[in-house]
């Protein structure tokens, strides 16, 4: 599955390939123009998912997004992303740390709408 997302207010530009197979991502790739801050958190979020099924993909999006902004969130789960946990600071940033996991919520929906049409 492919995805672009992308900050209408910067440079980030992304494209996500992700592979998921039987519920489980097996294999995420991304391309693209980006911030460092972007582009560290694709690499993160590309190390994290891998292998993970779907149901704990979305776990960890949601305790992602809860520390992104500033909320209660299990820290054990996110382990390497913990290194974005006081951006919610830095409101300008936000999008740029959440950024590629909008991507994977896309490519997410639409494995969802090609496994119901098969």
């Amino acid at each position: 599955i492919k995805v672009n997302t992308n900050n209408e207010s910067c440079i980030d530009n992304i494209d996500l390939y992700v592979l998921i197979d039987d519920n489980v991502i097996k294999d995420i790739k991304f391309d693209g123009e980006a911030c460092a801050i972007s582009t560290s958190a694709t690499s993160i979020m590309i190390k994290k998912l891998i292998g993970k099924n779907v149901l704990e993909v979305q776990e960890f999006i949601v305790n992602y997004e809860k520390m992104i902004n500033g909320q209660e969130y299990l820290e054990d789960i996110l382990e390497e992303a913990l290194c974005y946990d006081d951006i919610h600071r830095q409101q300008n940033r936000k999008g740029c740390a959440i950024l590629p996991y909008k991507g994977i919520l896309k490519a997410l929906e639409q494995y969802k709408k090609d496994s119901e049409n098969k």
